[in-house]
């Protein structure tokens, strides 16, 4: 955490709102991932926070990427296409995975020349392309279980396990090859047996696609790895001590593993800063008015049902409170049951951490009001 003194000389100099992101913890949040999981190869879920200058320490630690969209792929494929220019031998996949299983026409024809690794998980998707892209290498997206976890992703993605081998055969008799499966257990995950679940069904259905002559290589295990938000979340080594096990048990050593972790990247590695604006008594609650909220840095207490946390500057007799936001939206409420201190005053500040995923990336400008300034700390190691 960064100390009291530090956040008040930022604050003089840069005001508020205030987004610190620190990239010696996203390097240590990365190496951490390396170390327990030494045969994934990690592949940063873009969309998770989308600044160029993740991606550019990321990239320079040796992270690959998974992306969602043209303009995600675009960002990448900047600070990789020199290597593809000096070496023959370069190879996107390597780099990039288009993990996301719906596409539209005009996406697939300019990914088309890159000859991408992408994923599907129905024959509709399949026939797109075949029409627009058929030099991609396909990745079939599996359902698998999600329970527990804090967003699922099974209700939108991926094909039934009883559909693959139809899928398989569809994409072969097309002309296409199928380089590998792919599931999602859903964003922070607290019950590890979705994972072993997850392998488990992935691995029968690897194994039934080589005796039919399918050369499944690539074995896509997602996301979803917990973030330390708080004392009870289990801990990740845990979860990759299931993960590698279960890898060496049921994937022969020819099968490449890799890995979309997002949040587990960068979700503590930013800290906000923001500042009292209002104060107002209501039903005999504190509401304290902020000059940030929902429809900005705190965009994922709506978008990915993340708890806000608040630290004040100012010690007092803490009571329940509220905190808001400074739009004229009453659904701007960031929180309606926080312990603060009930003395503090409109100039004093709170300070939230580990807001690092889904916080800008999908803030707006509701309102008229712009988004928290972005401080980099770190950004040399």
């Amino acid at each position: 955490m960064i100390s009291k003194t530090k956040i008040t000389q930022l604050i003089k100099q840069h005001g508020t709102p205030l987004f610190i992101l620190d990239h010696n913890k996203l390097r240590l949040n990365y190496r951490t991932f390396k170390k327990n999981l030494p045969r994934v190869q990690c592949y940063y879920a873009v969309k998770a926070n989308t600044h160029p200058e993740i991606i550019k320490t990321l990239f320079t630690e040796g992270s690959s990427f998974d992306v969602a969209s043209y303009n995600e792929f675009m960002q990448v494929y900047k600070y990789i296409k020199h290597f593809e220019e000096k070496d023959k031998d370069f190879f996107i996949w390597d780099k990039i995975i288009f993990s996301n299983t719906i596409k539209d026409k005009e996406t697939l024809a300019k990914i088309k020349r890159y000859r991408p690794l992408v994923t599907f998980d129905n024959n509709d998707e399949l026939k797109k392309i075949k029409s627009c892209c058929d030099t991609a290498g396909l990745i079939l997206r599996l359902k698998v279980p999600d329970t527990g976890s804090q967003v699922e992703m099974s209700s939108k993605f991926g094909a039934e396990p009883g559909d693959a081998a139809q899928l398989l055969r569809k994409a072969h008799d097309a002309g296409l090859v199928v380089e590998g499966l792919s599931f999602h257990v859903g964003s922070q995950c607290t019950n590890f047996d979705n994972y072993t679940a997850a392998l488990s069904i992935t691995s029968e259905i690897m194994n039934h696609a080589r005796k039919k002559g399918y050369n499944i290589k690539i074995i896509d295990i997602g996301g979803g790895f917990p973030v330390p938000y708080d004392s009870q979340v289990p801990e990740f080594e845990k979860l990759a001590g299931i993960i590698n096990s279960e890898c060496q048990r049921l994937f022969p050593a020819d099968v490449e593993i890799i890995a979309e972790p997002g949040r587990f990247i960068v979700a503590t590695a930013a800290t906000l800063i923001t500042e009292i604006i209002g104060k107002a008594r209501r039903d005999g609650k504190i509401f304290y008015y902020i000059n940030d909220g929902v429809y900005h840095t705190f965009s994922g207490v709506v978008f990915d049902h993340w708890i806000p946390n608040f630290t004040a500057f100012r010690n007092g007799k803490e009571e329940v409170c509220a905190v808001v936001g400074q739009t004229c939206d009453s659904f701007d409420k960031v929180s309606l049951s926080v312990q603060l201190p009930a003395n503090l005053r409109i100039g004093d500040y709170l300070l939230t951490e580990n807001i690092g995923a889904y916080s800008i990336a999908s803030s707006t400008h509701f309102n008229g009001f712009d988004g928290a300034k972005i401080l980099h700390i770190n950004l040399k190691s």
